[in-house]
């Protein structure tokens, strides 16, 4: 699938948001993109899902690795489609962790996946907590690069499409300076 049939989805779903955002980094956005818009339509995450593992259908990988909460439903329909294990990997005392009894067996090829990578650093943290107890992580895939090619990931990065949205200090912020609202995306709250 094509950048624009992607984004084409992306539009039709409502994902990407006009505002003033409080990012999970601190920065500030004009824009923002709910990756949850287009999850809860189960046929776009299956057709998105099916190009997201296309590059992976040869590689025998055992288990897909999402990071709460964007990675969860694309792991688990990631592992469907690749006919395997799926799970996923959650904050506990500031650091991603396995709980629920999620494990993994040495040497299983793991892939991890994630909605939108800005900075790579949830998802570095799941490869590097899958690597230590002892996986092979093939690669990691997205949906989005918002890192514009610059995340340090360690393995090799596949996203359907790469989307640059600038991001201001919140000291330098413009839409600070124009009084409006800070939002902090997936709660509707001010911050």
């Amino acid at each position: 699938m094509s950048e624009a049939g992607v984004l084409d989805i992306f539009e039709k779903s409502g994902v990407l948001l006009e505002g003033h955002f409080l990012l999970t980094s601190g920065k500030h956005s004009r824009r923002y993109m709910q990756i949850a818009q287009v999850l809860k339509y189960p046929h776009y995450n299956v057709e998105l899902c099916g190009y997201l593992v296309e590059p992976y259908l040869k590689e025998g990988i055992d288990l897909v690795v999402g990071p709460a909460m964007g990675g969860i439903i694309i792991a688990y329909e990631a592992g469907r489609q690749l006919n395997c294990s799926a799970f996923f990997a959650e904050r506990e005392e500031g650091k991603m962790a396995f709980r629920r009894g999620f494990k993994i067996s040495k040497g299983q090829r793991v892939l991890v996946v994630e909605d939108v990578i800005t900075t790579g650093g949830s998802v570095k943290e799941v490869i590097d907590l899958a690597i230590s107890e002892g996986a092979e992580v093939v690669g990691a895939a997205s949906f989005v690069d918002r890192s514009g090619g610059k995340a340090a990931l360690g393995v090799p990065l596949t996203s359907l499409v790469s989307i640059h949205i600038e991001t201001y200090e919140p000291n330098h912020c413009p839409l600070c300076a124009e009084g409006l609202p800070l939002v902090k995306p997936g709660s509707r709250k001010q911050a």
